[in-house]
């Protein structure tokens, strides 16, 4: 199996905060779901930056579909953790999807009813809730068929019913797109049941592995420094 991506030594951030990232090496393999959790301020939504080419390292390699990732972002979806816009701005959901895929072919139609939002097509964006908003957003990443897909904790603000649509939703993309996935969460059970390799961050790389090995009590005691709950027990 190939690695869709690769970073080597990495070390990236702002002016002023230099060190967000400090020497991140990781890999990911093609077709995975990928699990990316660390306490707050750990660099999650940074690294995401840079896997994207927003944020350019100032130390490392970093290759993302074998290319740079200014190279790769066409081929790269993004749902962030929160989508900021004007909800008195007069566009329909149809309208805001026909700007990533304008318009209307066998693709498109597969995945507005993977996502279930055909009953949104017609309403103002603004009016959406958050679950409903989110399926729109991922559609949307969709629509532009990525071979991978970064989600910045995707279901904050979204209730319960919402969070099991979204993770069955991003299950399926991965098994029949054959997409590899990125995605922060901080929901211990979701990372569980569906994440081929947990990464643990805290500025830099603290663990990686499959859930079963990664995800124990030495790990988050080191990674959290305080009290987590794991498999429903406080740890």
């Amino acid at each position: 199996m190939s690695e869709a991506l690769i970073l080597e030594g990495v070390w990236a951030g702002y002016p002023g905060t230099p060190g967000v990232l400090q020497d991140i090496s990781l890999r990911i393999e093609e077709g995975t779901l990928n699990m990316l959790i660390g306490p707050n301020g750990a660099g999650k939504t940074t690294l995401l930056k840079v896997i994207m080419g927003f944020i350019k390292p100032y130390k490392g390699e970093i290759r993302v579909l074998g290319r740079t990732p200014e190279e790769a972002r066409r081929e790269i979806g993004y749902v962030p953790q929160r989508f900021q816009f004007d909800r008195t701005f007069p566009i329909t959901v149809s309208e805001f999807l026909a700007l990533s895929h304008p318009g209307k072919d066998l693709f498109r139609e597969e995945v507005i009813t993977h996502v279930g939002i055909r009953d949104l097509l017609p309403l103002p964006l603004g009016s959406l809730s958050g679950g409903q908003l989110q399926r729109v957003l991922i559609a949307r990443a969709m629509l532009k068929s990525p071979r991978l897909l970064l989600l910045d904790e995707p279901v904050s603000g979204v209730d319960l019913e919402g969070e099991k649509t979204f993770y069955e939703l991003v299950n399926h993309f991965k098994y029949e797109h054959e997409v590899t996935i990125l995605m922060v969460s901080h929901q211990l059970d979701v990372v569980l049941k569906f994440a081929d390799q947990v990464i643990c961050i805290n500025r830099t790389l603290m663990c990686s592995g499959p859930p079963s090995r990664v995800l124990t009590k030495e790990t988050f005691q080191k990674l959290f420094s305080k009290e987590t709950v794991l498999y429903g027990h406080r740890v």
